[in-house]
């Protein structure tokens, strides 16, 4: 997979659509910039984020304390009052509540600037940008990036404009932190695959239903056709993308792999799984659709991102009355070049108008 500055670039903009909320003005900027390494790049999405957001005001809950003082607040401890007592101090011990900016949401911020700062190929004038914002969170614990429950986190109106920034965090300390031999943590130079794969699927889906409200995209689970219905151990089928005009439609599943192919002696081969995956979701959902007694066409694609390797998957194939197909998505090219190709699978397939 080549990472050149190009592609880095172009991860803000998946970044923008999976999130959309990066659309914002604090963030125009950035895509006017060029970023030679991916850390300066998340760097400079957090940097503009916390500013962002300590002007508006950093997000406070409340916590929990216990304090001993010379009058009540809150609620009486009575075994530590009573130990007050023993030694004759005239203390009483209070659990209270106090709203505080020292919560999960601004603990991830300030861990993973830190982390940024600490281990980071970060430019000078992106770190001082951290750095200006960093005071503003001086009363906020660092956090144990191994330790964070990502799926604890609840967004209400509050709290909403942290989505894309925990979202950012959570690539970097999920997707670049590994751990030395010495035990210290520090920064692989690009996320891994498996998160480079959802963040993929996500700005697919999120660039079709931004730009092409001429097909309708969404992400459901495809229902497997039972004849009994006894479905109580079989796998979920949740697809990444489907885009439908009427009920003409195309599954796409998409891939992010640094091996787009495998390789059967010295012959590049599609990877068997992949196919028969998005094959058993286009025979399923063709069968939900035929019980509905409706004319249909349903078709399928797999979208892999685009590799440096000498083959690249690219292919259209009738099987069992559907068309399957296999494209690669060059994302090192400028970001208009992206949109056509993506546009150019919606025009190819949905020929005519809506």
């Amino acid at each position: 997979m080549r990472y050149g500055s190009i592609f880095i670039k172009n991860v803000y903009y998946m970044l923008a659509y999976a999130f959309r909320a990066l659309r914002l003005d604090e963030y125009e900027d950035l895509a006017g910039e060029d970023f030679e390494h991916m850390h300066d790049l998340f760097a400079a999405v957090l940097a503009k984020g916390m500013a962002r957001q300590v002007k508006q005001g950093l997000y406070r809950t409340y916590q929990p304390r216990r304090e001993s003082l010379p009058t009540v607040r809150g609620r009486i401890d009575p075994s530590g009052t009573m130990r007050h007592a023993i030694l004759r101090e005239r203390r009483v011990s209070c659990e209270y509540d106090e709203l505080s900016e020292d919560n999960p949401f601004n603990r991830v911020l300030k861990t993973t600037a830190l982390l940024l700062l600490g281990h980071g190929e970060v430019s000078e004038g992106r770190r001082a940008e951290l750095r200006r914002t960093l005071p503003f969170f001086s009363d906020v614990e660092v956090l144990d990036p191994s330790g964070i429950r990502w799926d604890s986190f609840r967004f209400q109106r509050n709290n909403l404009s942290y989505r894309v920034l925990l979202g950012v965090c959570r690539l970097v300390l999920e997707g670049m932190l590994i751990t030395t031999e010495e035990g210290e943590l520090k920064l692989a130079r690009f996320v891994d695959d498996q998160h480079m794969c959802r963040l993929f699927e996500k700005f697919v889906l999120e660039y079709y239903r931004a730009e092409r409200p001429d097909v309708r995209a969404s992400s459901p689970q495809i229902r497997w056709a039972l004849d009994d219905g006894a479905e109580a151990m079989l796998p979920v089928m949740q697809s990444d993308v489907v885009l439908s005009r009427g009920n003409d439609v195309l599954i796409i599943d998409a891939k992010f792999y640094a091996h787009a192919t495998q390789s059967h002696y010295d012959v590049a081969k599609l990877r068997s799984a992949h196919l028969y995956q998005i094959f058993t979701y286009v025979k399923n959902e063709e069968a939900e659709l035929a019980g509905l007694g409706l004319p249909h066409e349903v078709s399928g694609m797999l979208l892999y991102a685009r590799t440096d390797e000498a083959v690249q998957p690219d292919g259209t194939y009738q099987m069992s009355g559907n068309r399957i197909s296999v494209r690669s998505l060059d994302l090192d090219v400028p970001f208009e070049g992206v949109r056509a190709q993506l546009d150019g699978i919606v025009d190819e397939h949905f020929r005519e108008a809506p």
